[in-house]
This record gives C-alpha cells, sequence and structure tokens, in this order.
C-alpha cells in the first residue's frame, strides 16, 4: 500500500502553478494539494467559468499529477477570528472588502460555502483549512477567564461553522481542521470540545500535522488513534524544539527562522517527529489516503529541501502486515 506524496502548494504560491507542476514532478511527488491563493486554485473562477476546473485537471495530467485536496486555510482563519490589519495580506480582495471585521467574516462564512462547491466542481472531497477562533487570546488563563468565555467561542464555532457545513454535505465534501495554534482547536482537548460543539457531524474532521503537535509537548501518533475516523487528511511536516535554558517554547516574538526561538519548522526527518510511529498510526486505523508534504525550513533552500522530503516520506511510508510474524508456529 504504497500512499501517494503529494506536495501541499501553500508555501509555493509564489511560483504559477503550472510552474511549480513542472517542479513538483521533477522532485518526484505523485500529486499536488493545491491552495485557494496564487494562481493555484481560486475559487470564484471555478464557479463562473465552466471550463476553469478542466483546465486545472488537464494541466496536473499533464505532469503525471494526482489531485485529491485543495486547501482554503487563509480565508478559513477569517471566519472566527476577531479581523485585523493582519488579515488583509492573506484574504482575496473581494473578501476584505472596505475592511469592516463584520463584513469581512460573513464574506468569509460565504466564501467557505463556496470552496466546498468549488471542490465539488473540481472532483475533490477533501478542503483543508482553518477555523479561526475568537478565544485564542485566551489561552493563558489570567487575568481569570469565566468559563462562559471559552463557552461563547465553542458556541459561535456551531453558529458560524455549522451553516458552512450544510454545504459541505450538500456537496459531498469533507472539511479537515489543520489542528493548530490559532484554531479553535490546537491539541487533543480542544479538538476534541470541537467535534462536541458541531455534534459530531462527519463532514468535520482534521488534516493531521504533526509539526504542530510535537513542541507543545503531544505526542502526535496519539492524536491520530484519539480520533481514527476523523483523519481526513494528513500532512507530513516537522518541527524541533531547542530549550536551552535561555529559548522559551512561546518563542519570546521571534520570527520564524531566528535561532533564539525556543522550537522551529523543519523540513521531515531533520526535526523531532517520530515519522516510523506516524505511519504505524496511520496503518493502524486504516489511512489510505496522501501524504502531503508541507515544507516550511526557513534554514534550507526549499527546492533541495522540498526534493528530500518526497524520497524520504516515500522511504518512511510502510504497509502493515497481512500476517502475524510468528503464524508460522502454528503449523
Amino acid at each position: 500500500m504504497a500512499r501517494d506524496v503529494t506536495l501541499c502548494t501553500g508555501q509555493w504560491a509564489d511560483l504559477p502553478v503550472e510552474e511549480l507542476c513542472k517542479k513538483a514532478a521533477d522532485f518526484g511527488y505523485d500529486g499536488l494539494e493545491l491552495a485557494c491563493w496564487g494562481d493555484h486554485f481560486e475559487v470564484d473562477k471555478a464557479l463562473s467559468d465552466d471550463t476553469y476546473c478542466a483546465r486545472k485537471r488537464e494541466l496536473l495530467e499533464k505532469h503525471g499529477l494526482k489531485l485529491h485536496a485543495i486547501s482554503a486555510h487563509l480565508v478559513g482563519q477569517a471566519v472566527l477570528d476577531v479581523v485585523d490589519e493582519r488579515h488583509k495580506s492573506i484574504l482575496p480582495e473581494y473578501v476584505w472588502g472596505d475592511g469592516d471585521p463584520a463584513g469581512i467574516n460573513e464574506r468569509a462564512i460565504e466564501e467557505m460555502k463556496n470552496t466546498a462547491r468549488a471542490a465539488q466542481k473540481l472532483g475533490v472531497d477533501v478542503v483543508n483549512g482553518f477555523t479561526g477562533s475568537s478565544i485564542w487570546h485566551l489561552v493563558y488563563d489570567f487575568p481569570p477567564i469565566p468559563r462562559s468565555m471559552i463557552d461563547a467561542g465553542f458556541d459561535l464555532l456551531a453558529e458560524r461553522w455549522n451553516p458552512i457545513l450544510d454545504v459541505f454535505q450538500e456537496c459531498g465534501v469533507k472539511f479537515a481542521l489543520e489542528v493548530h495554534p490559532g484554531e479553535i482547536a490546537f491539541d487533543i482537548y480542544s479538538a476534541e470540545r470541537a467535534l462536541a460543539a458541531l455534534d459530531g457531524r462527519e463532514e468535520f474532521g482534521f488534516n493531521f500535522d504533526p509539526s504542530h503537535l510535537i513542541w507543545q509537548g503531544i505526542d502526535p501518533a496519539e492524536f491520530i488513534r484519539f480520533f481514527p475516523e476523523r483523519i481526513y487528511h494528513v500532512h507530513m511536516k516537522d518541527s524541533a524544539v531547542t530549550l536551552n535554558g535561555r529559548t522559551g517554547i512561546l518563542s519570546s516574538h521571534l520570527s520564524f527562522g531566528d535561532e533564539r526561538r525556543g522550537w522551529d519548522f523543519r523540513s521531515v526527518g531533520r526535526g523531532g517527529v517520530r515519522f516510523e510511529e506516524i505511519i504505524r498510526a496511520l496503518n493502524h486505523i486504516n489511512y489510505t489516503g496522501p501524504l502531503s508534504v508541507e515544507w516550511e525550513d526557513t534554514g534550507m533552500e526549499r527546492e533541495a529541501g522540498a526534493r528530500e522530503a518526497c524520497q524520504f516520506v516515500k522511504n518512511v511510508d510502510f504497509s502493515p502486515s497481512n500476517i502475524a510474524f510468528d503464524a508460522a508456529f502454528d503449523n
């Protein structure tokens, strides 16, 4: 069971998608996970131009690349967030509009509904993304936080995301939240609560990414075991914790790549994630979807890194055994 190894295009959106297709095929990837920004996949064009999705498929097929999922992280972030000037750089102009936060929230909701419709036209059944969070700023419990404020954050998740997920259900598409700091779900127990807030509806699951869990002290494989029916997509990404007595796990408001940070992203195999345990856990839950490399390593040249990452993932993946190792003794 060799899973397809795909490349998430979000970190390559500075390149035209046709150029990236050529590179990804040369690097050895089996497919792409198209981001809904740059010219990689444009939701508005997918819905307004009846030839758009077919042309995207033809481009991928020309380079021998498959497509299992698209990514809508940036617009999804604006659904629950308290919007400010940070969001302007990540949103399409037609979602940002006049910059009024309440209007942006509403337009982001509509764009996520349209993303489900666009995914259906494109012929993919998973949209990866973020939800945003109205309560992330409350992650540290001081000044003391009334539980009602946390409850309100999860109530808002249900209020804003259930109508979106209704459209996902109509389109036969699943939404896979990348559990991540800054989102309504950032670890195992907040993810469990998010599922409960949405009444466990099947349209909502997870894009598993170990790099966001390991630096929090969470065993990424345990996340897979905790949510065996909800792993709808997998990112292969690594991170390294480098606490030396001066560095801190909250990273001191330092940018990625700064050596004074207490943790940072790494190319797969160059950080602290035990990817063999990830594969064993995925085998245990019978996950047969793609392994999508989300390449982020500010200390490494990205083309060399992406090529190496592709081969690393292919090397680390393996099929589960179909017999017990000691079955021969039964005879």
